[in-house]
């Protein structure tokens, strides 16, 4: 049973690996992709539900045991994510087909994408840090290549930019981790937590947590360190931009809140007062990002700024109850971001244009369209009984409990003009005279399906919160008392 938990790695890298030889296949490619993101959802369900039934899952591999081998951890936390990133696949993958050019899908985008799900299945199950660096580069790899798709001058400019930050920071992470292992002399997470309190450098493990964070919010685009990410996950076509939204930024998320409450635990007073201060700036240079364009895809990718502010904020507050809201907003913003993008790239289809001044009366012709980017839109906003209601109302009352007044306060102000920034696009381009539409536009129907499957989801997401909410509060508990994972892993 334990070999389960590998099969969510195995399996995309295998068949993304296998797709690279028959890339002018592309109804045997795209079908073959389309088949293992079912299998990998269906596989993850059920290692969830295994997970709930009998507890964390760990494998380790050869034979060598924790610490010294290298092991997979699936607990709630993991396994939640793993669950929500191929929910995500499995749209994406019926998505692409009827957005991407011939050129962009011959040319390895079914394998870069299966890399990439690879890449983020395994940053969520390592139990080790040096893995997280391995999987990180895996997924980052596998980002550049989709980045690149098409050559287009613009897309090219912005992969400049995010190839070269992300390799900066990845130098950095892999050097930290060496800095780390020679203090603690172990890169197992578990026998870290241990280790990092028995040390006696708190000098040099404070400079080496400030390093990894300065990783991580690079990579979770966290103020001031999000400047490369709203263009370079606007520009490429839809579904690559989806893929982007839902799942990069999320990883480097996931990292602050699996390394800072396990490991980096120890000056809670200084560090997390420090990111409550940086979750307060991240939601509002996103929000202001958002109000400040009028280009569609690029208010959903500046949207995604103030989500990561709010999960912080959780980190930040340090409680049970805070960090479950983070959880369960990072599982929300996942889908709903995947959704929205989605949608937004169907909008540009029909209109023929991203441009939000040159679109409106879009509802006339296209009312399904219309109402699901509405849902979208209350959902991204937090309105109840959206499953973004659910994740806010979690952090919002930590803060005001726990006397973050100040922050709390932001949250609020900021969530209004999340939905001030969003409505415009649905008061802008679907009311108002009907637009003179191109003559030549794709058919947008096969598109309703994988839009409709991430909304199904992020609607439940909200209306059956009582069946989630006790096991995303299960993992603010485990969050809060590391001694759970680590005797978990080391069988203490």
């Amino acid at each position: 049973m334990t070999n389960l938990i590998i099969l969510p790695i195995l399996l995309p890298l295998i068949a993304g690996t296998l797709f690279v030889f028959w890339r002018k296949r592309l109804p045997f490619v795209r079908t073959g992709a389309q088949i293992v993101s079912i299998m990998n959802l269906l596989l993850t369900t059920f290692i969830m539900y295994k997970v709930i039934q009998d507890g964390t899952i760990i494998l380790e591999t050869g034979g060598w045991i924790a610490p010294y081998g290298i092991i997979l951890v699936g607990d709630l936390l993991s396994v939640s994510l793993l669950v929500a990133t191929n929910i995500i696949a499995v749209a994406a993958a019926f998505y692409a087909p009827y957005t991407l050019d011939q050129g962009r899908e011959e040319h390895y985008f079914y394998t870069f994408f299966l890399m990439l799900i690879a890449g983020v299945s395994g940053a969520f199950l390592t139990g080790d840090i040096f893995n997280l660096f391995v999987f990180f580069e895996v997924l980052l790899m596998a980002s550049y290549g989709m980045i690149v798709l098409g050559g287009t001058r613009q897309q090219l400019r912005e992969s400049i930019k995010y190839v070269l930050l992300n390799l900066f920071s990845s130098i950095l992470f892999v050097t930290t981790v060496s800095f780390l292992y020679s203090v603690t002399g172990t890169v197992n997470m578990a026998q870290l937590s241990e280790r990092v309190g028995q040390v006696n450098q708190d000098g040099i493990l404070t400079t080496i947590a400030i390093l990894f964070f300065v990783v991580f919010a690079t990579k979770g685009a966290l103020f001031p360190l999000y400047f490369w990410m709203p263009h370079a996950y606007a520009k490429p076509p839809a579904v690559i931009s989806a893929l982007f939204g839902a799942l990069l930024t999320k990883v480097g998320i996931y990292s602050i809140l699996r390394v800072f409450t396990l490991i980096f635990n120890g000056n809670v007073d200084y560090t997390h007062t420090f990111f409550i201060i940086l979750a307060g700036f991240t939601l509002i240079f996103g929000v202001v990002g958002a109000m400040s364009t009028n280009n569609i895809k690029l208010i959903i990718a500046y949207n995604i700024i103030p989500a990561i502010g709010f999960m912080i904020m959780g980190v930040g507050i340090f409680t049970e109850g805070s960090l479950a809201g983070s959880v369960y907003y990072l599982l929300h913003d996942m889908i709903i971001k995947g959704a929205l993008f989605m949608l937004v790239g169907a909008v540009a289809i029909v209109a023929g244009t991203s441009d939000l001044r040159k679109i409106s009366g879009l509802i006339k012709q296209y009312p399904l369209l219309g109402w699901l980017f509405f849902i979208a839109t209350l959902t991204l906003a937090g309105l109840p009984p959206f499953s973004g209601f659910i994740g806010k109302l979690l952090l919002l009352k930590g803060a005001f409990e726990n006397g973050h007044y100040v922050i709390g306060a932001v949250g609020l102000i900021t969530s209004l003009l999340i939905l001030v920034s969003v409505m415009r696009i649905f008061l802008n381009g679907f009311w108002g005279e009907s637009m003179t539409l191109p003559t030549k536009t794709r058919s947008i129907r096969p598109l309703y399906f994988p839009i409709t499957f991430l909304l199904i989801f992020s609607v439940v997401l909200g209306i059956g919160a009582e069946w989630f909410l006790p096991h995303i509060q299960q993992i603010g508990v485990d969050l809060m008392d590391p001694s759970i994972y680590v005797d978990t892993i080391l069988k203490e």
